[in-house]
């Protein structure tokens, strides 16, 4: 956003809390709390009372927060642990909610496998049990054919095309279609989209939800492979294996999942792994080259471990697995060094 824009939407943004508490604009206290790959900005605003709100400005132009608040309310009414809502003026593009802290769960994490890092998963996990069962996805966009094409050609568009200048490997077409179908296949839930740990806020040693504004009616598997193959830790085939497996269970259990061997299950959950991998890292390309966003592209190759990770239980897709170690990872980190990019390797 231009940084005229964002003074005056800073100065309205004042003023409308302002109005709303009856208090001089010079007596609040507002401040920058977050920024995300969006539009959308998140300041705290502290009253002279010591109350903490957090104000979301998302301007009306750019994002649309009426899903977020719809979803919230029915969030809320099914006993889920979001935010309260305090205001909202969808005209103006602000909100004001409730301050959950400075305390996304990564913060908890030590190393992939540390005591308190599996813990705190388990947790996490817990969480998306809850939301699956108790929040319908009546009403919820579908998460459907073309919303996971379109996700899909993420990758292609932004990270071959315009960043890598690569040509689309022979196999993609029919691996298109094939994780399309894959993901159709599975049980449709409450799709939170992000499910991982910097939208998970840690409050009173609870967990809650935040971040669903973009939450779809869609596959089982789709936030049980956000967290498990997150941004912040990347887990041995074993523990994920173990943690899926504990999934399915519980989800034949308690009726989101019909019974279905685990080898049919996790090669449902390796395609949509492979799916998910390659979406984010077409969204982190797009999020540099067309949104001027930094600090994207070093992250990339976190997401290319997660990819090879899935593909090296695909056997069917040992072509794209091949075309991935060949010819993608090398082109990647010889364009990340030759633009002074440097990256970690998560732990």
């Amino acid at each position: 956003m231009p940084e005229a824009d964002t003074t005056s939407r800073h100065a309205a943004l004042l003023a409308w809390a302002a109005e709303r508490h009856g208090i001089a604009p010079a007596a609040l206290d507002l401040r920058l709390a977050a920024d995300d790959a969006s539009f959308r900005r998140y300041f705290r605003l502290v009253l002279p009372d010591g109350t903490q709100r957090i104000l979301m400005d998302a301007p009306p132009d750019k994002e649309d927060s009426a899903p977020f608040v719809a979803i919230a309310r029915r969030w809320t009414d099914a006993g889920l642990p979001v935010p309260d809502l305090y205001a909202v003026d969808l005209d103006a593009g602000f909100l004001e909610l409730e301050d959950l802290g400075d305390t996304p769960l990564q913060h908890c994490f030590e190393t992939s496998e540390a005591p308190i890092t599996l813990a705190w998963h388990d947790r996490a996990l817990a969480l998306l049990d809850m939301l699956q069962k108790r929040a319908d996805p009546a009403g919820l966009p579908a998460y459907d054919a073309s919303l996971l094409g379109r996700e899909l050609d993420l990758f292609t568009t932004w990270s071959l095309e315009r960043w890598l200048a690569l040509p689309t490997p022979p196999s993609w077409p029919a691996l298109r279609q094939s994780l399309i179908d894959t993901a159709l296949a599975q049980p449709v839930v409450t799709v939170h989209r992000d499910f991982d740990a910097m939208n998970l806020m840690v409050v009173d040693d609870e967990l809650r939800l935040i971040d669903f504004q973009d939450a779809v009616a869609g596959p089982l598997s789709y936030d049980l492979i956000s967290l498990l193959h997150g941004r912040y830790c990347r887990f041995s085939a074993s523990r994920r294996h173990a943690w899926i497996e504990a999934f399915r269970q519980r989800a034949v259990a308690d009726g989101r999942l019909d019974s279905i061997e685990p080898q049919s299950f996790h090669h449902w959950v390796a395609c949509m792994a492979v799916q998910r991998a390659l979406k984010v890292i077409g969204i982190f390309c797009r999020l540099t080259l067309r949104d001027g966003r930094q600090g994207y592209l070093a992250r990339v190759p976190h997401f290319l471990d997660h990819l090879e990770d899935a593909l090296a239980e695909l056997d069917e897709l040992a072509d794209f697995r091949h075309w991935v170690a060949d010819t993608l990872r090398p082109a990647l980190l010889a364009k990340l060094a030759a633009q002074g990019i440097t990256w970690e390797h998560v732990a």
